[in-house]
């Protein structure tokens, strides 16, 4: 049985802690503290770390936590952090603490970002850091409009029952973007509004389904004709899916 709990971290982040009987795992450690005290707080035995990307608030616990436990650390095979030792590429599958993941490329926020795909027994779940938000999607860095959109296009294939476990508290912010995008789509209004309370109690909002995501995330569905309408006479461009994309992504930066 896996056991998924989140360490808050900075302001928004979240560093995604999985346990099974063998032991556990921190995924995108941006920092050391917080994680040691909730192993030791409960009792926790750290056996690998694993890297979406090579951002400082995914990877600036790295080498307190290796001093803390030697452990493997698992990450992308395209960037310079002398501190991973597992370098991986798209297709690549491995075992740790029992679970299997598989290792899917999705650049567009950075080049190297990679995201830890499990089937687990039916219940599928995704580690997928800064690229595929609840309610959004990441930043574009490094890469392009066109890198981005194919890598959540990797991800919206996925099983509608996935969990998604992203590396930020941004789904609200999300939502309300999402509501002027598509004013008409009354999914996202229920969403806002679920979301809204949860946030008003300190409750994460994470993790989403991806079922929620295809029906109230903008960014995965610039295929959708009422999308399509919108965005394109909003910003008098044309309604090809690349397009919309773009327009939607270019309009958030500065939302």
């Amino acid at each position: 049985m896996i056991k998924i709990e989140p360490i808050e971290a900075f302001t928004y982040n979240y560093i995604w802690l999985v346990t099974t009987n063998e032991g556990s795992i921190a995924i995108d450690p941006g920092e050391s503290s917080n994680t040691i005290n909730f192993l030791e707080k409960n009792q926790l035995d750290l056996k690998a770390i694993l890297i979406t990307h090579h951002h400082f608030d995914h990877t600036g616990g790295i080498d307190d936590l290796v001093s803390y436990s030697p452990v493997n650390v698992y990450g992308p095979f395209n960037n310079d952090i002398a501190s991973i030792d597992k370098k991986l590429k798209d297709g690549d599958k491995i075992n740790v603490i029992g679970v299997e993941f598989e290792i899917i490329e999705i650049p567009g926020h950075t080049l190297d970002h990679i995201a830890f795909y499990s089937e687990n027994n039916g219940s599928p779940i995704l580690f997928c850091g800064d690229t595929l938000f609840a309610g959004g999607c990441g930043r574009i860095f490094e890469g392009t409009f066109d890198q981005m959109y194919e890598s959540l296009n990797k991800l919206k294939i996925l099983p509608e029952n996935t969990n998604i476990y992203c590396g930020h508290e941004y789904t609200l912010s999300n939502l309300k973007f999402a509501k002027e995008a598509e004013p008409f789509n009354q999914n996202i209004l229920s969403r806002y509004n679920e979301i809204l309370k949860l946030r008003e109690t300190g409750t994460p909002s994470l993790p989403s389904l991806l079922s929620t995501e295809l029906k109230t995330n903008p960014f995965l569905r610039s295929d959708i004709k009422e999308v399509q309408e919108n965005i394109s006479i909003k910003f008098k461009t044309t309604k090809e899916t690349k397009e919309i994309f773009k327009a939607l992504r270019s309009w958030k930066d500065n939302f």
